[in-house]
């Protein structure tokens, strides 16, 4: 093996050596928590009363956003949280409290404002494009009394936990003077601080260990131009310096990050090619894996290292998503592809959900056990091509061969489901039939024609 490919293979070990320790960390993470709602559904017509389209509501979804997405990112990671944060004595605030209470491994603080609105952002989208984005929220900081309760809650989580996170969405919470006072109480317990500031005043969280702007919140608060490498360190360094901070981070999407530690060393990672690049959430994901990497007793270089990874991983997915420990080994680790495809029937749901936010046409081929061996790579190529993303579900094992072809983008392990069970867990725009195939039900077409799916045959490429 030459050199720089043995020297590769070293380092990818070492990073994914790394990654299985970051279930040992513990994080505090105390922020603007919000509820993010997606409405999706079909456009086909303009309404009469006003030139605006038609929305036709398919189905809702709704996920812990802003600091609560860095706790989903952190648990999606392994990682132990402590939570603290305000909602209102609203139905989104009673909503929040269950999704959030409902992840594994959390430990949630959501205190209640009387009179306050919960901030929540419900966004419309159909074919995979944001119609349009509705926001309530109260941006004005919290009560006094209640901004001194948080600060004692989270003074006490700081013991039991390895690293704070401070995650500043600009909604109230981290207002006045609640970051300095936590950020001391950090010091006192030797304990390391990550902010995540959307804006704002940098001054608040003067001498935290790590702050993550973004680019464009780095030239505000520093005056100085970011266009370039060099312009972004050195932004970075006089950041660092302004406000006796530890390290700085900037997150450059599809280009990766730039850091600036210890004496004003300067690191710039590099995030791996891709043409889709999602940003949302991409923040959220950097900072919970730095946390829980400097938790799990990681160095920061390391750290970052693996940021630049999860950044690679996150701008791919569509929508505010997570990154999780197995994702970042798989992305780290050659040879894997084939293997990568192999997934279970959860995760080839959540990978489906992916696929339907970016607008693409999903297909279906439900084969029976060993029916792998009936179907040859042209006949696959050409249900390929009725769909965007082609998914395959096989029991036992049989299309294991499959993993290769490069038309299945998927390949989902499940025994003695029926077609109806999976049509009504995928959804698919296709459902692909032919040799081998599970043998379709008396209900199935009229089940697919639901929601405007089609059945398609190799023998004949046209709708069935």
């Amino acid at each position: 093996m030459p050199k720089s490919a043995a020297s590769s293979a070293k380092s990818a070990n070492s990073l994914v050596a790394a990654v299985r320790q970051l279930r040992r960390g513990t994080v505090l993470v105390v922020g603007d928590v919000m509820l993010d709602r997606y409405v999706y559904g079909r456009v086909s017509r303009v309404s009469p009363e006003a030139p605006v389209p038609v929305l036709a509501v398919e189905r809702e979804l709704a996920l812990p956003g802003g600091a609560g997405n860095v706790v989903r990112n952190l648990t999606a990671l392994g990682a132990a949280v402590a939570f603290v944060s305000v909602v209102g004595d609203d139905q989104p605030g009673s909503d929040l409290t269950g999704l959030i209470g409902g992840q594994p491994r959390v430990e949630p603080w959501l205190l209640v404002q009387g009179g306050r609105a919960t901030t929540t952002k419900t966004r419309f989208v159909a074919s995979g494009q944001h119609l349009m984005r509705a926001d309530h929220e109260q941006a004005s900081p919290i009560h006094p009394r209640l901004a001194d309760r948080l600060v004692r809650i989270a003074t006490d989580a700081v013991a039991a936990t390895s690293v704070v996170v401070l995650s500043d969405y600009q909604k109230g919470v981290l207002s006045g003077d609640v970051a300095a006072r936590i950020i001391a109480a950090a010091r006192t317990a030797g304990r390391p601080v990550v902010v995540e500031p959307k804006g704002g005043e940098l001054a608040r969280f003067t001498g935290a260990d790590l702050i993550v702007p973004e680019a464009e919140a780095l030239a505000t608060a520093t005056g100085l131009p970011v266009g370039t490498e060099a312009e972004l360190a050195a932004a970075c360094i006089a950041l660092k310096h302004t406000y006796k901070l530890g390290a700085v981070l900037v997150p450059r999407g599809p280009d990766g990050l730039t850091l600036v530690h210890g004496q004003d060393e300067v690191l710039h990672l590099r995030a791996e090619a891709s043409d889709q690049h999602d940003p949302a959430g991409a923040s959220d994901a950097v900072v919970a894996v730095l946390a829980a990497s400097l938790a799990a007793g990681l160095k920061l270089v390391t750290a970052a290292e693996l940021a630049a990874v999860a950044i690679t991983i996150v701008t791919r997915k569509a929508g505010i998503a997570v990154v999780r420990d197995d994702e970042l080994i798989e992305a780290m680790t050659p040879g894997l592809n084939a293997k990568r495809k192999m997934v279970t029937v959860a995760y080839a749901a959540e990978m489906v959900e992916r696929w339907r936010h970016r607008g693409w046409r999903i297909g279906l081929l439900h084969l029976s056990e060993g029916g792998g061996e009936a179907w040859s790579s042209a006949l696959m190529e050409e249900a390929r091509g009725w769909c965007d993303r082609l998914l395959v579900a096989v029991g036992g094992g049989g299309g294991i061969n499959m993993a290769d072809w490069p038309m299945v983008d998927l390949l989902a392990e499940c025994t003695g489901q029926s077609n109806e069970a999976l049509l009504r867990l995928f959804r698919p725009d296709i459902l692909v039939h032919g040799p081998a195939a599970v043998p379709l039900g008396l209900d199935d077409e009229n089940l697919l024609a639901e929601w405007g799916g089609r059945l398609c045959r190799p023998e004949h490429p046209q709708a069935a």
